[in-house]
């Protein structure tokens, strides 16, 4: 089947297995719900990404990886020794970054609400701060050039632009038009470059967009980048880096299966449009910076949950299940799909809607899906939950956070 990503998910005899290890033999270790890891499928992603930048022909890559996405303290670890920066976006993000060993000149600050105790932490985390704050309004922009004039340093400084596109992808994760919250127009981002007092302790540095997550049509992207490039052009200032964000999308459907973008075809369209609108239109050759997040993680983990009963209700049929919408929200949030996994295969099917614990009706993983009929104890997994599982899980209903396990 055409671009199915690699998965550490297989099927051996008819027992699911994880990097080649029962999954049964995994969870007698561990109470579920569990979110599980592989360290081996991160090693192939980050691998595969960076490589494909140098393939490309992408200037000096630095991959600055999205914090958000799965901030596992030993994820933050081993993507830093592969050689991976961070695009964090809390100093909560920042601090979890540092400590994971990251250098902070691999290190890019976005979103639209950094406080001046964020900017101040960013601007002393080391002699240098850290590598570029992405200023996403005016205001932010004078904020740290005043914090920086105070410690008598010198701030650098990247804007983020709003190139006014319309990315094709869920319209909560959409974050490239006008209407967003995002960035600056670039009518604004020139307007403040002519502003001396903005600039007495920042120095620009870069440029950056970011157009939405789960990204699987670039066009979208080519247009983000044309937009990038005429405004970096227009500059007259010697740019060390363009951002051009991340948010490369994976697999979670069939439909999405047959219309996805490899992360080769990804670079290669990204090093082709660089070229076309940037590179062949001056002898300057600042460095390309990458935001990835879901591409790096989403399939290196899995929602590991058992059966607490089953329901028959007239003709419906419900699979419960301990993991709940606060262990894993895309479901409930994005009406996102999931494939769920038996432990156990078996050629007898059923259908049935998986539903977690918790008193919502949006608590619901899949709804007539075809699984076996599983008795109470029995194991299922949640793809694809590497990406925005245990980062965006929460205590609702008093529940505990599920532990992670990095194989």
């Amino acid at each position: 089947m055409k671009n199915i990503l690699p998965t550490p998910l297989q099927y051996k005899k008819n027992s699911l297995t994880f990097d080649g290890i029962a999954l049964d033999k995994i969870a007698k270790k561990h109470s579920t719900p569990f979110y599980l890891y592989s360290k081996k499928t991160l090693d192939l992603y980050y691998k595969t990404f960076f490589k494909a930048a140098v393939t490309h022909e992408i200037p000096s890559p630095l991959v600055c990886y999205a914090v958000k996405a799965n901030s596992n303290s030993e994820v933050l670890g081993h993507l830093n020794k592969l050689g991976s920066g961070a695009d964090v976006v809390s100093i909560g993000e920042l601090k979890k970054a540092l400590k994971a060993g990251i250098d902070p000149q691999k290190i890019v600050f976005s979103g639209v609400a950094k406080t001046a105790s964020e900017i101040l932490f960013a601007l002393k985390c080391s002699k240098r701060g850290i590598y570029s704050f992405n200023v996403e309004s005016i205001e932010e922009l004078e904020l740290i050039n005043q914090i920086a004039l105070k410690e008598k340093r010198i701030a650098r400084v990247a804007f983020r632009l709003n190139p006014q596109v319309n990315a094709k992808t869920h319209k909560h994760i959409s974050t490239g038009n006008k209407t967003h919250k995002f960035g600056l127009l670039k009518s604004d981002i020139i307007e403040a470059l002519a502003v001396p007092s903005f600039w007495t302790h920042t120095t620009l540095v870069g440029l950056s967009i970011h157009i939405g997550s789960q990204l699987t049509d670039l066009k979208a992207t080519v247009s983000a980048i044309k937009e990038l490039s005429t405004l970096a052009l227009g500059i007259d200032i010697p740019l060390e880096f363009l951002d051009v964000g991340g948010g490369l999308g994976i697999d979670y459907t069939q439909a999405e299966r047959a219309k996805l973008a490899s992360i080769d075809t990804y670079m290669k369209t990204v090093s082709e449009a660089l070229h076309k609108y940037y590179y062949s239109k001056t002898e300057h050759t600042p460095r390309i910076v990458f935001e990835p997040g879901r591409i790096l993680v989403g399939k290196m983990g899995v929602l590991v949950s058992s059966v607490v009963r089953t329901k028959t209700s007239d003709n419906c049929h419900f699979t419960i299940i301990d993991a709940g919408m606060n262990d894993l929200i895309r479901p409930a949030l994005y009406e996102a799909h999931h494939d769920v996994l038996p432990a156990t295969k078996s050629a007898k099917l059923i259908i049935t809607d998986i539903v977690g614990p918790i008193c919502e009706t949006s608590d619901c993983f899949g709804t007539k899906r075809k699984l076996p009929s599983l008795k109470a104890g029995e194991l299922v997994v949640i793809d694809n939950a590497g990406a925005y599982g245990h980062t965006m899980a929460s205590h609702y209903n008093e529940r505990k956070i599920a532990n992670e396990i990095f194989l």
